[in-house]
């Protein structure tokens, strides 16, 4: 069964959304994704394809960092497989092809809160080790990844998410 990732296109919200509920249990990241959409915060979005079904979406939104932002700061949220999917290395060759074409384009760095077992494999380490924390106190599970060479460089403090998290549990 091949996979295919591609681009998010319009009329994928429905497909995502069902990948969000089934992958996380409840429907707050699904609302999410179509908030994110309304406020025009979906900076970049792969998903993935099989048998022309999607069953994994990436999605990045801006961030506002406290000291230095200039903009080119993206969170990664959400990352969701259809529990069929699951442990097929899909939710992984998402995340590997979404920083690739990041790292080609205006951004500096991503953050994201999330294991760090899982995302240590691309990269990511520990925020508070290029000074920024979030505003979420999650400690070494808020991680950071630069895109390019200094690509932190010159942030430090509060990372805060856009409005539409707060109504995330």
């Amino acid at each position: 069964m091949a996979t295919r990732i591609r681009p998010f296109r319009d009329g994928d919200l429905v497909a995502i959304d069902a990948v969000n509920r089934a992958a996380f249990g409840r429907a707050d990241e699904g609302q999410l994704v179509a908030a994110l959409h309304t406020a025009g915060c979906d900076a970049f979005e792969l998903v993935a394809e099989r048998d022309a079904r999607i069953v994994a979406h990436i999605l990045f939104s801006p961030v506002t960092v406290e000291h230095g932002d200039d903009g080119r700061v993206l969170g990664l949220a959400p990352l969701a497989v259809a529990p069929g999917h699951q442990r097929q290395g899909i939710g992984s060759a998402l995340v590997r092809a979404a920083l690739s074409t990041l790292a080609t384009g205006p951004y500096r760095a991503v953050v994201v809160l999330g294991d760090p077992d899982y995302y240590q494999r691309f990269g990511f380490g520990p925020a508070s080790a290029a000074g920024l924390h979030d505003v979420y106190a999650a400690g070494d599970d808020f991680m950071a990844l630069a895109l390019r060479a200094g690509g932190l460089s010159g942030y430090r403090g509060r990372v805060s998410y856009a409005p539409e998290f707060d109504g995330l549990e």
